[in-house]
Parts: structure tokens; sequence; C-alpha cells
């Protein structure tokens, strides 16, 4: 799997605060959490993402309080991946339970970048220059491509409720 994008450049630890804060913790609505991703520190974010958008990060992206929400905003947002160079792993594993794709790379971008990544051969592609980066595991991608951790159980649940009706 193959996405591009425009970036976002973010620095290092970027906290779940910033990227929605708490006063915004009483939805899970992830359109409206969206409305005010990175509100304190980018207010024009949220005015001027785009769906397909990516965010490029340093380390420690999505430190702080282990709430799902953080992902959720970026997921309404529209922001089909995020590339930083490490990630907490709360955030991390919440991420990809609600199908959002993280890459940990160190990436050299600058906001409104062209960028491009290839999930398949762990590639990404900035202004001519490459970084390379460990794909995930397949069981991660399964998980991804299923559309998260809910729906990639259901299909599971289903196929297994399937074949013990037709053993029946």
């Amino acid at each position: 799997m193959k996405i591009k994008g425009r970036v976002w450049r973010f620095g290092d630890n970027i906290d779940t605060d910033q990227i929605i804060p708490a006063e915004y913790l009483v939805t899970g609505d992830s359109e409206e959490l969206a409305k005010h991703a990175f509100e304190k520190v980018r207010p024009e974010f949220a005015g001027k993402v785009r769906k397909g958008d990516i965010i490029v990060a340093g380390k420690n992206f999505g430190c702080g309080s282990s709430r799902e929400h953080a992902a959720r905003a970026l997921v309404g947002s529209g922001v089909a991946c995020v590339a930083a160079a490490s990630f907490a792993r709360i955030f991390f594993r919440n991420s990809i339970n609600i199908s959002l794709p993280l890459v940990e790379c160190v990436v050299d971008a600058e906001d409104g970048d062209e960028i491009e990544i290839d999930f398949g051969r762990g590639s990404i592609e900035v202004n001519g220059r490459h970084f390379a980066f460990k794909p995930l595991p397949k069981f991660l991608q399964n998980l991804l491509g299923s559309g998260g951790l809910i729906e990639y159980t259901q299909r599971k649940l289903g196929r297994k409720a399937h074949e013990l009706a037709s053993q029946a």
C-alpha cells in the first residue's frame, strides 16, 4: 500500500494534550474532536488540514495521557499517517487499534512538502530524498487493513462463527 500527502511538521515530545486539549474529551466522535486538533499549539491545523495529509514528527510523539481521543482527533482530521522518530507506546497501540497507520522513521521534511509512503517496501520519499523504515509486522498490517481492532476481531469471529455453524 502507498499513500501520498502533504506534510505537517511537528517536533519532539508532542503530547496528547497538545493533540487534543483535555476540555474536548467529552466526546469520542472523531469529527468533533478534529475541530480542536492542535488548537493550542497550531491553531490553523483544524481549518487547513486536508484528507490524506501526513504528520511528520520527532521523538516521543503521543506521549502523556493514554487517551484514545488523540488518535481519534487525527483520524477525524483526515490524517492518513504519522511518521515520527518514535512514539509513546500507548499512543502507538491506540492508533493501530483505530486504523491510523504509524511509521517509525526519522524524516527530513517541512510543512507543505509532498511525501509518499510505501508501506510494503518500507520507504518514504520527500523531495527526491529516500528514507527507510522497518515495515509493520504482517499482523498489524492486516489489522490496519481491516479498519482497526474491532473490525478485525468481528471479521475473525464472524468467520469462526460461520465455520462452527457449517460443522453443526
